[in-house]
């Protein structure tokens, strides 16, 4: 299932960063809908990667869950929600980084 949930969430990150180019209210708006499509779907890949090797679903999980996280509080201020949503945006950050941080430590001691 956690690939299905990266392919639908590849899907969201592309709609995003195109409604960011083609539809986003203002500059700020669209910088926001850029940078959260790229980093989701950048990750969204990552995950199906992982996933080809077999290393347990634990940091291919928090890399997807930061991801989303990280991506949907900056299309949520994209597309009005309070600024103060912003400060939740690097909770999605961190999950990354212990996500990536974790498969590194896996494939270290898989090798």
């Amino acid at each position: 299932m956690i690939v299905v949930a990266a392919a639908l969430s590849a899907a969201i990150a592309i709609a995003a960063g195109a409604f960011g180019a083609h539809g986003a209210a203002n500059a700020q708006a669209a910088e926001w809908l850029r940078t959260g499509g790229i980093y989701q779907l950048v990750h969204a890949v990552a995950v199906l990667a992982l996933a080809r090797l077999s290393i347990g679903s634990g940091p291919a999980l928090a890399l997807l869950a930061g991801s989303v996280l990280f991506a949907v509080t900056l299309y949520a201020m994209a597309l009005g929600a309070p600024r103060w949503l912003g400060a939740v945006t690097p909770l999605g950050g961190v999950l990354m980084i212990l996500g990536w941080l974790w498969a590194a430590w896996l494939l270290a001691r898989a090798a």
